[in-house]
């Protein structure tokens, strides 16, 4: 198993931003072939220090193996992804990759 985490810092001055953030991920990346689980959401937020919350939205992607989330990385749809929605969208990402 393969787990891609994604969190994501949008532009405060584009009102809508995870709105459109969340929408481009179900659209552009839920669909792409090989994913096992697919998760995009809001921050939930905690009373709890420990939690982070300086984040908008986080994404989680499950794939069966490394062969599996490099394939993902190039789809077409994914890159669509980033330069129509992220690059547009976005002031920080942040991944954590782990098997």
């Amino acid at each position: 198993m393969f787990s891609h985490i994604v969190i994501f810092w949008t532009d405060p001055g584009q009102p809508g931003a995870v709105e459109e953030l969340v929408a481009g991920a179900e659209q552009y990346l839920r669909p792409i072939p090989g994913i096992l689980h697919f998760h995009v959401g809001r921050m939930v937020p905690s009373e709890r220090p420990v939690v982070e919350q300086s984040y908008q939205v986080g994404l989680n992607v499950v794939f069966a193996d490394k062969a599996a989330h490099d394939a993902y990385q190039v789809h077409p749809l994914h890159v669509e992804f980033v330069e129509k929605v992220f690059k547009r969208v976005c002031t920080r990402v942040v991944v954590y990759d782990f098997a």
